[in-house]
């Protein structure tokens, strides 16, 4: 960057190096809440894709807050939430090297668009084997597929995931899934309005871009260098090497994020509901929305039609909650 009188902080955060395509159109949840052992099991997560915003109107019921109690217009994304299918239960053991699959139970009857995909048998006494090792196991994992066409896309693969289950007991929670085999869950099950979630999915991608637009470095002066929308330095002539804190052009977007605290402001369904919720015509880039939807809080990370992961609170879990009171949603 050059000789400077005073020190300048650096342009861009590294906390997300290296910024690389996504392997996947399908964003990894690496990290699950717990719940505590008094709890029923639950499934902590469900997934929906990108419709659209629209202006939601609500009573602004935060405490403590200039606006408390008036008016309040904010940004609502729309994702259409299909049941998701339960294929299976999975089962991890735990130790120095983490953790570890120990049984799988498919359910019997599966799909065939989900089937086609990928092998879902159960070994000979898989259930038996899979009660008498419970012991062991440490964590247990719902096996759960969503087909793109229940939302009205046009893609015929379904995606393939697996839920975390957390509460009560591992007894407990395998049996809860085990009734689930081969039934299918709304998301009004999972998630209560008002209720706030995290959201994993994959960015929009942008492509190969300068360190302009992908660090946001600051342009040099006129006529300084040579160039003006390059970094002023790349580092020292000796040692000879360039440090990964140098912002450099290349990918921007397409990449995997994880948002937190999102709160759900509207849950519905656009054969019983009354409510509005496609413009005419229907979203741009997407079309009607059909079926099952929900109204996030605030932005979601993607593109439209791109798959969201929608997991239970990780952090700042409240105690009550407050179902919001909506006026209005202005498409």
């Amino acid at each position: 960057m050059g000789a400077r009188k005073r020190h300048s902080p650096r342009r861009g955060s590294l906390a997300y190096s290296r910024r690389v395509r996504a392997k996947t159109m399908e964003a990894r949840i690496r990290a699950w809440p717990s719940r505590s052992a008094s709890e029923e099991p639950k499934i902590l997560a469900h997934c929906g894709f990108k419709a659209g915003c629209v202006q939601v109107v609500s009573i602004d019921d935060r405490e403590k807050v200039p606006n408390a109690g008036k008016q309040l217009v904010s940004l609502g994304t729309v994702l259409v939430t299909p049941p998701v299918l339960i294929l299976g239960v999975r089962g991890y053991s735990k130790d120095h090297d983490g953790l570890h699959a120990e049984f799988d139970v498919y359910a019997e009857d599966i799909p065939k668009y989900v089937s086609k995909e990928m092998t879902f048998k159960n070994k000979e006494g898989a259930l038996e084997n899979a009660e008498k090792s419970l012991k062991k196991i440490k964590e247990i994992f719902a096996i759960v597929a969503v087909s793109p066409r229940a939302a009205g896309l046009e893609m015929k693969k379904p995606y393939i995931f697996e839920a975390m289950v957390s509460g009560g007991d591992i007894e407990k929670q395998f049996t809860h899934v085990k009734e689930l085999l081969g039934k299918e869950i709304k998301i009004d099950q999972i998630f209560e309005t008002g209720s706030t979630v995290d959201v994993a999915a994959i960015t929009k991608g942008h492509g190969w871009q300068g360190v302009m637009r992908r660090w946001n470095v600051k342009k040099k002066q006129h006529k300084s260098r040579k160039t003006v929308r390059e970094v002023g330095s790349l580092g020292p002539i000796s040692p000879q090497s360039i440090m990964y804190t140098v912002p450099r052009a290349g990918q921007t977007g397409f990449h995997q994020r994880v948002e937190y605290d999102k709160r759900i402001l509207v849950m519905g369904n656009t054969d019983n509901d009354k409510l509005k919720i496609n413009p005419d015509g229907g979203y741009k880039h997407f079309g009607l929305v059909k079926g099952d939807f929900i109204i996030l809080k605030g932005s979601v990370p993607g593109t439209y039609r791109r798959l969201i992961k929608l997991r239970s609170q990780i952090r700042n879990a409240p105690v009550k909650v407050n179902k919001p009171n909506i006026l209005e949603v202005v498409i």
